[in-house]
C-alpha cells in the first residue's frame, strides 16, 4: 500500500504510525547512530498491533498475564522505545528518547530489559529474540496449566528481520516451536529483503515461507502497511493452533530517499534526508514532534489494559491463599522454605554413606530432593538425558498433550535450549536447568552470555567436564571451557568435588536472582571428600579448607572438582614426609573473590608456603589465585592441561598429561 493511499484510506492510523517513523528519524539523528529503517518500515504492524490486540498496562509493567513483546531485531530498538513513550510508561518520557544511546539512558542502543521493567529481553544479536520466544511460550503453557487460564492466558509476539532468520538458532527455535505446537507465540517476520551488504539474495534464496509451514507453523503472506490485512492477519493467528509466522512484505526506511536499500538499514541523520521525509509524511519538521491528539490517542491505548489489569487481579484473588502465596513466591524468585532443611538432610546422609559417585549423578541425587519441592523448576537437556541426570524422578515430559509436564527434551539444540531457557526464567514463574557435555557449552556460548548480561539465574549443566571423559577424545573433552566461562562477568561456575559440594552447589544457584550459574560436573566416580557434617553450605564461600596441615604449614594445595581428592591423596603423602599441607576445595571462584579480604586471606594467607593448584582443565582461571592473593611466582605451580586431551581411558589420560597424586606430592617439594 503507497503512503498517498494509506493517508487518504486511513489517516488516523496514519498519524499514529508515522509518530513512530518520526521519533525515530529525530532520535537517531541526535545519536548521529543507530538504526532507522526497521522502525520505519515496521510502524504500520506494531501499531495496529497495540491498537487492537496487545494486553498490557504501562502502570504495571511486571503484571505476569501481560502480552510479551520481544523485539529480535533488536537494532530496530526505537520502534520499541517509541511505543513506550507513546503509551505512557513511566521510564520512557520524551527526554529519555532525545537521549537514546547516550550514557545511563534506558533507551540504549540495542533493548537492555535490566534497564527497564517495560523491556522483557535483550536482543541486539540477531536470532537471540526469536529463540527466547519459545521459552516464554513455552513458559505461558506450563503456567496456564498449573493455575488455570484465567489466570496466565496470554501471546508472546516477536518481531524479527531477515537476520534473525538467517542465524542458526532461529532454525533450532523455529522446528521446537512447530513440535510443540505454541499456539501462543506469534511472530512478525519484516520481509524488507534487506541486509547491511544489500539485497537478501546475495546470501540467501530460503523461501522462509515454505520453512516455516515445514516446521509446523500457521503462515500469513501480508502487505506490512495495510492496517486491515495486518488486523486480519492477528485474528487468523490468536485463533490457530499453531505458531504463528505474519510474512510482513515491509518498505525499509518507507517514505525516505533510502526506501528499499541497504542505507536504510542503518543511521539516516542527512539533515536533507529527514526533512524530505517528513515533507513526504505531512509533517511537522520540529524536533521529536508528536501532535497532541495523536499523543492523547496512544495514551488511551495505554490505558485500556488497566480495566483487564484489574479484573486480573480480582480472578487471582480468587484463588486459594496457598495458590496465590505459592504463585507469589515463584515470581519473586524464592526458594520454598522447607529446601534448605531437605538439602541438609541429604548432606548429612552423604556423609554417613560416603558413597563414590560421578558428580553428574551427584547433581540427579540432589534434583530428585530439590524438585518435589520447588515444582517451578523445568530440566532439560540437549539429547543427553540418561548423560546429563538432568531428569528428576518425579518429572514428566513437558509435551503437547501434558502441558504440565517440567522436563523439555530440546533435541540436539544446545543453543536453542540456552535461548529458551533464558526466555523461561524471563518469563517469570520458572526456574529453568538444562544440561549438554561441557565441550558444548561452544553451541550454547552466546546465550549463557545473554543470561549473564540479563542478569537472570539460568541454570547450565555442564557435565562431562574434563579429560575424565576418557575414549570420545579430544573433540569431547573440555580444556578451556571452564577457563571462558569463568572470564565471562555475573557468571558463578561450579565445579564440585562430591556429591555434597554438588548440593550445596545447587543451593547457592537456586537461590540466585540474577545470576546464571554454569555446574561442571564428572563422568567419572569421585570419592566422597566432606565426610564431615555441616549443615553451613561451606561451597557459598566459594573455597575453604577441606583439610588442614599438621604441625608447620609449608604448602597449600588448591583444587576444584575431581582433582580434590588427588590433593587429598597427595596431602596425605606430604604429611608422611613431615611437610605440613593444607587442602584448600575451591568450587567456585566467583564466590570466593566476592568474600572479604579477612576471609581470603585465612583460606590463603601469605608468607613462603608454596601453593600449587591442581584442575584437568587449562591454567588461565588460576593464576589470580597462584600469584595474587599474596602469592608468588617463585613458589606457586599449577598441575592441569596445557593442550588438548586425547582418545583413551581416564585413567591412562590422567596419568599421561601429570594430573596424579605423585606428580603433586613431587612439585610443592621442588619449590620449598
Amino acid at each position: 500500500m503507497l503512503i498517498e493511499e494509506l493517508i487518504q484510506k486511513h489517516p488516523k492510523h496514519w498519524k499514529n504510525a508515522t509518530a513512530i517513523r518520526v521519533l525515530t528519524l529525530d532520535a537517531v539523528a541526535a545519536a548521529n547512530s543507530g538504526h532507522s529503517g526497521m522502525p520505519m518500515g515496521m510502524a504500520d504492524v506494531a501499531t495496529v498491533l497495540f491498537f487492537n490486540h496487545l494486553k498490557f498496562d504501562p502502570k504495571a509493567p511486571l503484571w505476569p498475564d501481560r502480552d510479551r513483546i520481544i523485539l529480535s531485531a533488536g537494532h530496530g530498538s526505537m520502534l520499541l522505545y517509541s511505543l513506550l513513550y507513546l503509551t505512557g510508561y513511566e521510564d520512557f518520557p520524551l527526554d529519555e528518547i532525545k537521549q537514546f544511546r547516550q550514557l545511563g539512558a534506558k533507551t540504549a542502543g540495542h533493548p537492555e530489559n535490566f534497564l527497564s521493567d517495560a523491556i522483557e529481553t535483550t536482543t541486539g544479536p540477531l536470532g537471540q529474540g526469536i529463540a527466547n520466544s519459545v521459552g516464554f511460550a513455552m513458559a505461558e503453557e506450563i503456567q496456564r496449566a498449573n493455575f488455570g487460564d484465567s489466570i496466565i492466558d496470554h501471546f508472546t509476539y516477536v518481531f524479527a528481520g531477515d537476520g534473525c532468520l538467517m542465524e542458526g538458532v532461529s532454525q533450532e527455535a523455529i522446528t521446537l516451536a512447530g513440535r510443540q505446537k505454541l499456539s501462543k507465540l506469534i511472530v512478525f517476520w519484516d520481509n524488507n529483503n534487506i541486509t547491511i551488504d544489500g539485497k537478501v539474495e546475495l546470501s540467501d534464496s530460503t523461501n522462509q515461507v515454505e520453512r516455516f509451514k515445514s516446521a509446523g507453523w500457521h503462515i500469513c503472506e501480508i502487505d506490512g502497511h495495510n492496517p486491515v490485512e495486518i488486523n486480519q492477519a492477528i485474528l487468523e493467528a490468536k485463533k490457530n493452533n499453531k505458531p504463528s509466522m505474519i510474512a510482513c512484505k515491509t518498505h525499509i526506511a518507507l517514505g525516505s530517499s533510502a526506501q528499499d536499500t541497504s542505507k536504510g538499514h542503518g543511521a539516516l541523520t542527512d539533515r536533507i534526508l529527514i526533512e524530505e521525509t517528513k515533507k513526504v509524511y505531512g509533517w511537522s519538521q520540529k524536533n521529536f514532534h508528536v501532535p497532541t491528539e495523536v499523543k492523547k490517542e496512544w495514551e488511551e491505548i495505554g490505558k485500556k489494559g488497566q480495566k483487564e489489569r484489574l479484573s486480573w487481579e480480582s480472578d487471582f484473588a480468587l484463588l486459594s491463599l496457598k495458590k496465590q502465596s505459592e504463585f507469589s513466591r515463584m515470581y519473586s524468585m524464592e526458594v520454598p522454605k522447607t529446601l534448605g532443611r531437605a538439602i541438609n538432610r541429604f548432606k548429612k546422609s552423604i556423609s554417613v554413606e560416603q558413597p563414590k559417585v560421578a558428580t553428574r549423578k551427584s547433581s540427579e541425587m540432589i534434583l530428585n530432593v530439590i524438585n518435589p519441592i520447588m515444582t517451578e523448576t523445568v530440566g532439560g537437556s540437549a539429547d543427553l538425558s540418561g548423560s546429563n541426570n538432568t531428569k528428576s524422578s518425579d518429572m514428566t515430559v513437558f509435551d503437547v498433550d501434558n502441558r504440565k509436564g517440567r522436563y523439555v527434551h530440546w533435541g540436539v539444540r544446545e543453543h536453542g535450549m540456552a535461548a529458551a531457557m533464558n526466555g523461561m526464567a524471563l518469563h517469570g514463574g520458572l526456574r529453568p536447568y538444562g544440561g549438554t557435555f561441557m565441550c558444548f557449552t561452544d553451541y550454547a556460548r552466546p546465550s549463557m552470555r545473554l543470561a549473564a548480561l540479563m542478569q537472570i539465574p539460568t541454570i547450565f549443566v555442564m557435565t562431562h567436564d574434563s579429560i575424565g571423559l576418557g575414549e570420545d577424545g579430544p573433540t569431547h573433552q573440555p580444556v578451556e571451557h571452564l577457563a571462558i566461562s569463568r572470564a565471562t562477568p555475573n557468571t558463578l561456575v561450579f565445579r564440585p568435588a562430591d556429591s555434597v559440594e554438588t548440593a550445596e552447589a545447587w543451593e547457592v544457584a537456586l537461590q540466585s536472582k540474577n545470576t546464571p550459574s554454569v555446574v561442571a560436573l564428572t563422568r567419572q566416580g569421585l570419592p566422597t571428600v566432606r565426610k564431615k557434617y555441616k549443615s553451613a553450605n561451606l561451597s557459598s564461600q566459594g573455597a575453604y579448607i577441606l583439610e588442614e596441615a599438621e604441625g608447620k604449614r609449608e604448602v597449600i594445595l588448591i583444587a576444584s572438582g575431581s582433582e580434590v581428592s588427588l590433593a587429598l591423596t597427595a596431602r596425605d603423602q606430604l604429611q608422611k614426609e613431615g611437610i605440613g599441607t593444607r587442602v584448600v576445595s575451591m568450587p567456585c571462584m566467583e564466590l570466593f573473590e566476592k568474600q572479604d579480604e579477612k576471609y581470603r586471606k585465612r583460606i590463603l594467607p601469605g608468607g613462603r608456603n608454596v601453593r600449587i593448584a591442581i584442575e584437568a582443565g587449562i591454567r588461565d582461571s588460576w593464576d589470580k589465585w597462584l600469584l595474587g592473593e599474596r602469592g608468588r611466582e617463585a613458589t606457586s605451580g599449577f598441575i592441569g592441561m596445557s593442550s588438548f586431551g586425547a582418545s583413551a581411558p581416564a585413567d591412562t589420560l590422567f596419568n599421561h598429561y601429570g594430573i596424579t597424586s605423585e606428580q603433586i606430592v613431587r612439585l610443592p617439594k621442588s619449590k620449598i
